[in-house]
């Protein structure tokens, strides 16, 4: 969005190994910033410890307590300010509405096309590669063929917006050559146009998976509601609601929060997010309607807070199903209304499934409607493993297990 003013982000690194880095946001507001600020720290591979934030609609002061998701991964703070600095609305007026319908364009779409033998964990090891890049993945087809070999084909959008210079691309090559290795045969990079919708198309679901992925019978918050407890009270502040929250923690939770709280229309004006409790989060928010008052109807309370608890505790869905005489897993989150959907998604599934030793046959990335909301749909066919015999409930459920979990962070 263009801000200029540097000290809009400022990032303290932690002074000890395993200490948080601080990351301070001191920038005017905009509906939707803090989960706009929360997607960003989340594709960086960072988890949120503790967060303070405040506005007055105009300014806000935010302050987020970061660390690695994993130990041992190096994370680039100055790509990372960058970033934030992105969001971050500008203060300079007229300047940035006229560079507005400049800025506010969508990332252009490339296609990423490489063609290689096959191996365990390629294809996580070459999301590993376009993550750290700060490539987005939109859409993804991965074919293997009957002699080995495998042919990948990513669309992907530019976080830096450089991939249209020969250095972008070359750079991008370079590295994924180099996890390739002796197992790489091409690589090809090209800005995908219309003529490329037909590789972009996502087999529809099955009614039977359709109905297991977003049925609500096997995802029925209310038999977990001791892992989410929300209390409303409208006596406590004479200008706002304050929601209550206490819940079990995971990977993501505050951005599924403030996602959730933009996408009903509900803006927080005060937040702190504490530290980790045995295993628990505590959150107090401020609150206010669009209108600017609280939240007063028993029925906008009862609607926000069932819709908050069901994205609390079932973020993500994961499932296995039987596609023909194949094997396959799927994943759903929902996607925003912004349309953009949850990230890392596809990063946290191929370790997981590296990590067990189960090899990918194909994937694919897609969107898929239901009467309420849009989905973010991956497949994957697996190939069969001796330790894990695919037609086992028992190997299944511990397949969904293992991929949930590290989605989940637990």
């Amino acid at each position: 969005m263009g801000i200029l003013n540097d000290d809009a982000v400022l990032i303290e690194p932690g002074k000890n190994s395993g200490d948080p880095n601080i990351v301070t946001v001191n920038c005017p507001d905009e509906s939707g910033l803090g989960s706009t600020l929360c997607r960003i720290i989340l594709e960086f591979g960072l988890s949120i410890t503790r967060a303070d934030f405040s506005t007055d609609g105009r300014w806000c002061y935010i302050v987020f307590w970061v660390i690695p998701d994993s130990s041992g991964a190096k994370i680039d703070l100055g790509s990372l300010k960058n970033r934030l600095l992105s969001a971050c609305p500008s203060s300079l007026g007229a300047f940035y509405f006229c560079l507005q319908s400049n800025v506010s364009k969508p990332p252009s779409l490339y296609l990423l096309k490489f063609f290689c033998r096959d191996r365990k964990g390629l294809l996580h090891d070459v999301t590993k590669v376009l993550t750290e890049l700060e490539f987005t993945i939109q859409r993804v087809k991965v074919m293997t063929t009957p002699d080995g070999r495998v042919l990948d084909m990513f669309f992907i959008t530019d976080a830096m917006d450089l991939l249209h210079t020969k250095r972008r691309q070359t750079e991008t090559c370079d590295h994924l050559t180099a996890v390739l290795g002796e197992h790489g045969v091409s690589c090809e990079l090209e800005l995908a146009g219309p003529e490329l919708e037909s590789v972009q198309r996502f087999s529809s679901l099955s009614p039977v998976a359709a109905d297991e992925l977003f049925g609500l019978d096997g995802f029925d918050v209310s038999s977990s509601s001791n892992k989410a407890v929300l209390t409303v009270d409208n006596e406590l502040s004479p200008a706002h609601t304050l929601l209550q929250i206490h819940c079990v923690d995971q990977k993501g939770l505050f951005y599924d929060i403030l996602r959730t709280s933009k996408d009903c229309d509900v803006h927080i004006a005060y937040g702190r997010f504490s530290s980790k409790v045995k295993g628990y989060r505590n959150l107090d928010l401020f609150v206010r309607g669009t209108d600017g008052k609280k939240i007063a109807d028993p029925k906008h309370q009862a609607n926000f807070c069932s819709r908050l608890k069901e994205e609390m505790l079932c973020p993500l869905r994961v499932i296995i199903v039987n596609r023909g005489p194949d094997t396959e897993l799927l994943v759903a989150n929902p996607v925003e209304l912004s349309g953009k959907g949850r990230p890392r998604v596809f990063f946290d599934v191929t370790l997981a499934l590296k990590s067990l030793g189960i090899c990918i046959f194909s994937a694919e990335i897609g969107r898929h409607s239901t009467l309420d909301r849009q989905w973010e749909v991956y497949r994957f066919l697996l190939d069969e493993n001796r330790e894990f015999p695919l037609a086992s409930l028992r190997a299944r459920k511990q397949i969904v297990d293992r991929v949930t979990k590290t989605l989940m962070g637990w």
